[in-house]
């Protein structure tokens, strides 16, 4: 029987659930939020961005209703100290440039990343 990992450390990478984006359009914005949270990690907290590596670099992927609800959950990161990225699309595909489609929240304590995104739904 396989060992059960704990993970200390993780990403949460939230979606806009009402833009009904393209699954392709939906991941290449999670992985803008995801590499632009980890890059901020790295230059504000390295010690959280190391051990977050060190770990396998867990993610969870969540929905928000719309912008309105991104840009709280944001306000709630940064309030907390944790690294937290908004992404806002250049629109050259499905949305209109300047559409905020995402935000990433960590690398960072699980139990921290969680007071923010705990109560969102898995995408």
């Amino acid at each position: 029987m396989a060992e059960k990992r704990i993970f200390n450390y993780k990403q949460a990478l939230v979606i806009r659930a009402d833009l009904k984006m393209s699954t392709g359009k939906i991941a290449s914005q999670a992985a803008h939020a995801a590499v632009s949270a980890a890059e901020k990690c790295r230059k504000t907290k390295p010690e959280w961005f190391k051990a977050w590596i060190d770990e396998g670099q867990k993610k969870v992927v969540l929905k928000a209703a719309d912008e309105s609800e991104l840009r709280k959950l944001l306000m709630q990161a940064e309030a907390l100290g944790l690294p937290a990225a908004l992404v806002e699309d250049a629109g050259l595909t499905e949305v209109p440039p300047g559409t905020v489609t995402a935000l990433g929240v960590g690398p960072a304590p699980s139990e921290l990343v969680d007071r923010v995104t705990g109560k969102l739904k898995l995408l």
